[in-house]
């Protein structure tokens, strides 16, 4: 897996890049009428302490519009060609900005319908705030997608069992947990896989947690597909 450089810089990096296709329109619209769509490439908006953002950020990317109900309850069409190489990580992200040893708790639910057929995960993407290490928590994926690094084989944290693989994308450090068995709803406990990387494993310091985003890492979704996070919620401090 080629992981995207930090949304703070991305535009600035890789906007030069990109070529892509006309925007369209919504091709799947929410149920009731969104507050908020963009098919921007870096459309972007905060609703009830969710900064959403499409985020469209690798090569050959295709078309891709996003919408929301609410910070909580969003989604996304994309039509992205059937090539390699991650295209974009829509994701809704919030901002806890504490260390970990200051944490008492961290915690997401999730509730998401994903397509069938295509290439993605379906992940949280977790960033210290100097975007030295990148913890990725995989729920579930599909088609030709895979973690970056090696295997460091699996444990059972936060109420599930993961495979854990170790990287480095010679820009930060990446942890890539992948569920053993894909899920589209549940919780997960953040917070005992933090200290698991700082104080079992020794992998990082008691670095300062800043975004806890949660998304769609697309890498192909041809002739069009849908993926709608009905809740979405993170919490802890």
């Amino acid at each position: 897996m080629a992981t995207r450089v930090p949304s703070r810089i991305t535009k600035a990096l890789l906007a030069p890049a990109l070529a892509l296709g006309a925007t369209v329109g919504l091709a799947s619209a929410p149920a009731q009428a969104a507050v908020w769509n963009s098919c921007d490439q870096w459309g972007n908006t905060t609703l009830n302490g969710y900064t959403l953002y499409n985020n469209i950020w690798g090569s050959g990317a295709g078309s891709q519009c996003v919408w929301a109900n609410s910070g909580t309850n969003w989604g996304v069409w994309a039509n992205h060609p059937n090539t390699g190489g991650i295209k974009s990580y829509p994701n809704s992200k919030k901002v806890i900005n504490k260390p970990i040893t200051s944490l008492t708790s961290l915690t997401s639910n999730y509730n998401v319908t994903v397509p069938s057929s295509g290439a993605y995960n379906t992940s949280y993407d977790i960033w210290d705030t100097d975007y030295d290490y990148e913890i990725m928590l995989w729920v579930n994926h599909n088609g030709a997608v895979g973690p970056l690094g090696t295997s460091q084989g699996s444990v059972t944290l936060g109420g599930h069992t993961w495979n854990v693989y170790k990287g480095d994308n010679g820009a930060n450090e990446v942890f890539s947990f992948l569920r053993t068995s894909d899920s589209t709803s549940g919780s997960v406990n953040i917070l005992p896989i933090l200290k698991w990387i700082k104080d079992t494993k020794g992998w990082m310091g008691n670095e300062t947690i800043g975004d806890v985003q949660f998304g769609y890492e697309i890498t192909s979704s041809s002739g069009g597909l849908d993926f709608v996070t009905n809740n979405l919620t993170v919490s802890g401090g």
